[in-house]
């Protein structure tokens, strides 16, 4: 019984023992020397606007609606770069929902009393490869073709009333077993601009990506484009120690630095 007593004793002693060592000084003396040592990092490296005011993380994408914006490549973290959802679509590259992308229908309640459901309209699920080449070519004016089973199609059927493309036509018309739909861009397209990084967080584009938008941003901003492609090699950051990784442009510096340009 004694040896239990001590055995039982010893082990609660060294619980309690690595408890207030491991959970309690050593995250203290991690968090003293962070803060002291590398605190814009510690504290999550945000960035801040001319105006002081926090617009994100040098380390987390997010989305630009405007065109006068650099477009991060597109994120399968929650509904988009969701740092708490941080995730990949998971989806390898023979998968047809990966290369076509998917559609689903929706549910509208009923007019009529009792709450019932009727159907609505279908919605994009996932908007799948040949859909993002098809936008950003529209987006940065890269000439393309549609092709259906291999002959030029009429872009017509697939657009609204408004001139801009139904993704959920497009979509299904990508799907058709017999007669799919495709799309060839006249010039190559970067793999970061239409594919979506491991984590969905990733706030870097290639230097090529952001060739091809910088005449989008240059006319939208009216700006030269010799001053938005100075402003890319500003902001692409060399690969780690020279060989590690690619040369990368970060989206949020280069849009906040061109938002800091004096104004013609």
């Amino acid at each position: 019984m004694k040896t239990i007593a001590k055995e039982t004793l010893t082990s609660i002693a060294a619980t309690l023992f690595f408890a207030i060592v491991l959970c309690g000084i050593y995250p203290v003396v991690v968090w003293i020397v962070s803060q002291l040592a590398f605190p814009y990092q510690a504290n999550g490296s945000l960035i801040e606007s001319a105006g002081r005011k926090i617009v994100g993380s040098e380390w987390i994408g997010q989305n630009f609606t405007s065109a006068k914006y650099f477009q991060p490549r597109p994120s399968s973290a929650g509904v988009g770069y969701d740092a708490a959802n941080s995730s990949g679509s998971n989806l390898g590259p023979t998968s047809k929902k990966f290369l076509n992308g998917t559609i689903k229908p929706t549910a509208l309640p009923a007019k009529e009393a009792g709450g019932a459901l009727m159907a609505g309209p279908d919605v994009v699920d996932f908007d799948g490869i040949k859909l993002r080449v098809l936008l950003y070519c529209e987006q940065n004016g890269i000439p393309y073709q549609l092709l259906l089973g291999g002959s030029p199609a009429d872009p017509n059927p697939f657009k609204t009333d408004k001139g801009d493309y139904d993704q959920v036509k497009l979509i299904a018309a990508f799907n058709d077993e017999a007669k799919p739909l495709t799309i060839r861009p006249n010039s190559f397209i970067p793999g970061d601009a239409v594919t979506a990084s491991g984590s969905g967080l990733d706030p870097h584009i290639s230097p090529k990506n952001a060739w091809i938008q910088s005449v989008r941003v240059a006319k939208e901003r009216g700006l030269s484009l010799e001053e938005v492609k100075a402003e890319i090699l500003k902001n692409t950051a060399s690969p780690q120690f020279g060989i590690l990784g690619d040369p990368c442009v970060n989206v949020l510096k280069l849009n906040i630095a061109l938002d800091n340009l004096p104004v013609h």
